[in-house]
């Protein structure tokens, strides 16, 4: 640890160091920065739709960023908010069940990236090891863009982003100038997907009053179907019968050790329906914008998501019961509720964001097992208070004529989660239902975490930028102590020194070369710390004991943009300290009344790993526009990690759980008029056959690795009127039996994904 304050001290020093004594400059400075902003600056409330990025626009100076658009995601036909990531350099999106999925970055995911909607965390205390379903609970309708901080940011983000922070940004309502007095637009959209069955739809209204006041709410609901996945075919007898047993289906996701049917999902007799499958959403949302001055707005918000009947995949049915057997999540819900104050205060204050928000996820989930003595229920929910506020000064000179000038940027946040958690059984044979002395967590228990940042950006001729910054980070947590259930009490703290610092260099007006080393923190959370749940490689019991484990990221990058070209290539390394890794547990740690844990074939517990653990990685993506009808982007990725084994025995280090293997991306765009477009894309990944010791547990991925996979889909695009436009997408077109690795869920089978929208 003493070594890691080190060199947050250095990364700080490193930048600062620059700045030399600038006080008699800035005044100067400051007249001119007075001088009208631009168009964009002055519309604080107005949005710019349909412009596409292709993963290229809207990325943060001197960092591994993308963008994904709307244009991008309507064009694409996504299912969800992750799903509109399968296109991103750095990314590759897990499904455990249909109805969840999990964006890894550089090669983590679950607690260690970090996930904001308009600047407000996502992340909780309960947020799991591993692959989540958090993202999903954002609904991509009501979503304008998402960018991707590729990397360790906890000086800007705070705890959690060590492999990077996913940035949802929301529709906002238009401010129209020639608008007086009243004015209402509307809109309605209307979705169906062959594969799972699945139509949905949203509407969405829009109303401004005066020049000051403008709204747009939306609602949404879908109904999905068990997901029908690619080249599946029921193997035939001899006799022209249908054959029965492990080898009834021939093709599919097949096991690359031993050639053999994927353990799970579990398929239909047509060998390509999933079994565990389905689920249906509603979404709700309302924003309101407030004008005070040309370049200040008071936002209030609301964001409801509510999924229900979503059975789990991996756990419908486990491989360790019945085929009847089933964990199935009733309810899945996440209300964000925010009031913001944005934009600029005089001209020393720019770019203020100052949020008070409250936001719950509550979750209800039951496991069915009727060949089985009895089954089991639980409802958590967690209540987060929040309150954040971010701000920059304006550029100041720091040499005469200001040719060096320098921006600060600062702020500070803080999070507070209360913990509601009960589990009860219910015996099959009798009926009788009995509450457990605890739930998955500990009733009543509460984290508290935040921090605060400051950053310094100094830049010579625009030719030679040097960044640097630094936070200062707390965590504490509490937990009761419980006899009857053998829990222990939890009343701990942890604090942190993260800093960075980076170098950019632009030889010419175009390219940029780019060095970065940036931190990362994570303390325990309840999950870590208390929790007792049933995961993919078996059930994992609480570990009380644990440490923060801290990230450093050492980068380095290039970047061109032109007209034509767009390119980003990026080189990285990452350490991970004190990694929280999966460790075997024996029987007599599950502790009383915890029968799933007795009846799980393997019984799992977090540990800190003395030695640290490494991430390697590449990742470049490049867009190209000719003849002004023609777009091309193209993305590949590779992440390799390693860890000290938590095993007592055996080889000294493993492979890094669920890394990701080579992949990529290509998408072709060709515009036949203004208004209609024809394209196709094709995604890939090779074989993934580095496991961890959970992978080699874990019924999501079969045995000896995760085979690769390629999926081409057609898509074609038009204004059919001024009201009406349509998308279509003609996925997975040679019906290809694919599999994210740690997926519980094979891809989607040959279908047919359309949108239509219609406005007023």
């Amino acid at each position: 640890m003493r070594g890691s304050s080190l060199l947050s001290l250095l990364l700080v020093l490193s930048g600062v160091a620059i700045a030399g004594d600038a006080s008699a400059q800035r005044r100067a400075l400051a007249r001119r920065d007075r001088s009208p902003r631009t168009a964009h600056e002055a519309e604080p409330g107005a949005t710019v739709r349909g412009a596409s990025s292709n993963g290229q626009h809207g990325a943060r100076a001197g960092r591994a960023s993308t963008q994904t658009t709307r244009r991008d995601m309507d064009e694409r036909v996504v299912r969800s908010a992750p799903d509109a990531l399968r296109y991103t350099a750095g990314v590759s999106v897990q499904q455990t069940a249909h109805s969840q999925a999990s964006p890894y970055v550089r090669g983590v995911t679950g607690q260690q990236v970090l996930l904001m909607f308009d600047g407000v965390r996502l992340n909780n205390g309960l947020y799991r090891q591993g692959p989540n379903q958090y993202f999903f609970t954002v609904d991509a309708g009501s979503v304008d863009h998402i960018d991707v901080e590729r990397g360790s940011s906890s000086v800007r983000y705070g705890s959690d982003a060590i492999g990077g922070v996913i940035l949802a940004a929301p529709i906002e309502p238009r401010f129209d100038p020639s608008v007086r007095t009243f004015a209402m637009r509307a809109r309605a959209f209307g979705t169906y997907t062959s594969a799972d069955s699945a139509p949905g739809g949203r509407a969405e209204a829009e109303a401004q009053f005066g020049q000051r006041v403008a709204l747009v709410g939306g609602a949404g609901y879908r109904v999905a179907g068990p997901l029908r996945g690619g080249g599946g075919n029921p193997r035939l007898n001899a006799d022209g019968t249908r054959a029965t047993g492990v080898d009834r289906c021939q093709g599919g996701v097949r096991s690359l050790g031993e050639n053999s049917l994927a353990r799970t999902p579990v398929l239909e007799d047509d060998c390509a329906t999933q079994k565990g499958t389905g689920f249906r959403e509603l979404t709700f949302d309302a924003r309101l914008h407030v004008r005070i001055n040309a370049r200040l707005q008071a936002i209030a918000a609301v964001y409801g998501y509510r999924q229900f009947d979503a059975p789990r995949t991996d756990l419908c049915a486990p491989t360790w019961a019945s085929d009847q057997a089933c964990m199935r999540y009733e309810e899945q819900f996440r209300t964000l509720a925010y009031a913001s104050l944005r934009g600029d205060i005089g001209e020393a204050i720019r770019d203020l964001s100052l949020t008070v928000s409250y936001q719950r996820a509550h979750e209800r989930r039951r496991f069915d097992n009727p060949t089985g003595f009895s089954g089991q229920g639980w409802i958590d929910s967690v209540d987060t208070l929040g309150v954040s506020a971010r701000a920059a000064t304006p550029r100041f000179a720091l040499s005469r004529h200001g040719v060096v000038g320098m921006t600060v940027r600062y702020g500070f946040d803080a999070w507070r989660d209360t913990v509601q958690s009960v589990e009860w059984v219910r015996y099959n044979f009798s009926g009788r239902v009995v509450d457990q002395p605890r739930g998955q967590y500990v009733d009543g228990s509460s984290y508290w975490y935040g921090g605060a940042f400051v950053e310094s950006e100094v830049a010579m001729r625009d030719q030679l930028i040097v960044r640097a910054g630094a936070r200062g980070a707390f965590a504490h947590a509490t937990a009761a102590e419980q006899s009857a259930s053998n829990t222990r009490g939890i009343n701990r703290g942890w604090g942190a020194f993260v800093a960075r610092a980076g170098v950019e260099w632009k030889p010419v007006h175009h390219w940029s070369l780019m060095a970065n080393i940036d931190q990362g923190f994570r303390p325990p959370n309840l999950d870590d710390l208390t929790s007792r749940q049933l995961t993919g490689p078996g059930f994992q019991v609480e570990n009380p004991n644990l440490g923060p484990e801290r990230s450093t990221t050492y980068e380095l990058g290039t970047r061109f943009r032109s007209l034509p070209v767009d390119f980003d290539a990026w080189a990285y390394a990452t350490r991970i300290d004190d990694a929280m890794i999966r460790a075997p547990r024996t029987l007599a740690e599950c502790g009383p009344s915890a029968m799933l844990c007795a009846a799980s074939s393997t019984r799992l517990a977090l540990v800190n790993v003395k030695q640290p653990a490494w991430v390697l990685g590449a990742e470049a993506s490049m867009r190209v526009r000719l003849l002004g009808k023609i777009e091309a982007s193209a993305t590949v990725s590779y992440a390799w990690g390693e860890s000290v084994s938590p095993l007592e025995f055996g080889a000294p280090t493993l492979p890094m759980s669920r890394v990701p293997p080579l992949q990529g991306t290509t998408e072709v765009r060709y515009a036949v008029t203004r208004e209609a477009y024809v394209g196709a894309a094709f995604r890939w990944a090779t074989d993934q056959t580095r496991l961890a010791y959970q992978d080699t547990l874990d019924p999501r991925i079969p045995a000896g690795g995760t085979p690769g996979y390629g999926v081409l889909d057609l898509r074609a695009g038009a204004r059919v009127s001024r009201w009406l436009r349509v998308n279509a997408v003609l996925e997975n077109v040679f019906d290809s039996a694919w599999r994210v690795h740690g997926s519980s869920v094979n891809g989607p089978g040959r279908g047919l994904m359309i949108q239509a929208a219609a406005g007023w």
